[in-house]
């Protein structure tokens, strides 16, 4: 009789990133589409804070400065905040765990020795890598097009703390929406919630302004919290805003706030699991 030969774990785990891969490109046209229609809004932000420099300087749009930030430091910001939340946004994640646990989904990671959050997790690695497929040609083009707005090429450090805060924004964007969808435990429909933590998190990532511009009580406060590792973070590091010294301090805390949450999500997964009960509907 033949041996039957058992897959490793790690081979498991490639098969679920391939299939959560082939998932993502199924609808590759409507994914393109819905990827590049993401990059009309830059012209829009551009001319809005033209317009604001300009206002605030009188016409001298060039010589105006906003809580340091010149015009083309707030261009190349907004571009860099937004590959910063490009990594860190999870759209429909929390809302899809809450439908699978209210309609009982979830039952077929307790049968199967799949763990379900990485399974998830494996499932957004997979959208952004077939995201970042199609979105390199558009954010390349943009970079270029807009190189001008940049400062000079930064220093290799620089290079590897924006790397590192990207990949840790990943995970921090993932972990926290995980932790609001794993809340339908208890609660079975989370979508005011959801609603407040997405309102919270575009204005204290940094998405829509640098947080600078915050009065220094709020700036102070808005720090204690972890939004803003989520896209003003990143862009900061480039930008020269976080100075060197305190660049590898900061990025501790971000991975502090990492542990954090993934410890919040792998309680709130054993405790809700004691409260399932399975049945859906």
């Amino acid at each position: 009789m033949g041996t039957v030969t058992l897959p490793t774990k790690a081979s498991i785990w490639w098969t679920i990133y391939r299939t959560a891969l082939a998932e993502r490109l199924a609808y590759r046209g409507d994914f393109a589409l819905g990827t590049l229609m993401r990059f009309l809004p830059i012209i829009t932000q551009i001319f809005l804070w033209w317009a604001i420099f300009d206002a605030a300087g009188g016409g001298a749009v060039g010589s105006t400065r906003l809580a340091g930030y010149s015009f083309h430091d707030m261009v190349a910001y907004y571009l860099l905040s937004m590959l910063g939340r490009a990594f860190s946004s999870m759209p429909g994640l929390a809302s899809t765990v809450s439908k699978q646990i209210r309609e009982g989904e979830i039952n077929r990671y307790l049968i199967q020795p799949i763990d379900m959050i990485g399974f998830l997790l494996l499932g957004r690695v997979a959208h952004k890598t077939a995201y970042y497929a199609i979105a390199i040609g558009p954010f390349a083009l943009v970079f270029f097009l807009c190189g001008n707005y940049f400062p000079a090429w930064p220093e290799v450090d620089v290079w590897v703390g924006m790397f590192l805060a990207l990949v840790f924004a990943f995970l921090l964007g993932f972990f926290l929406d995980l932790c609001i969808g794993l809340i339908g435990f208890w609660f079975l429909e989370v979508s005011s919630l959801l609603f407040v933590y997405m309102l919270l998190n575009f204005f204290l990532s940094g998405h829509m302004f640098p947080l600078d511009l915050l009065p220094p009580f709020w700036r102070q406060a808005v720090g204690y919290l972890p939004f803003q590792y989520l896209a003003y973070f990143p862009a900061a590091i480039y930008l020269g805003k976080i100075p060197a010294d305190q660049l590898w301090y900061h990025l501790g805390i971000e991975a502090c706030w990492l542990v954090a949450v993934i410890a919040a999500a792998r309680v709130l997964y054993a405790r809700g699991l004691k409260r399932y009960s399975g049945f859906g509907g």
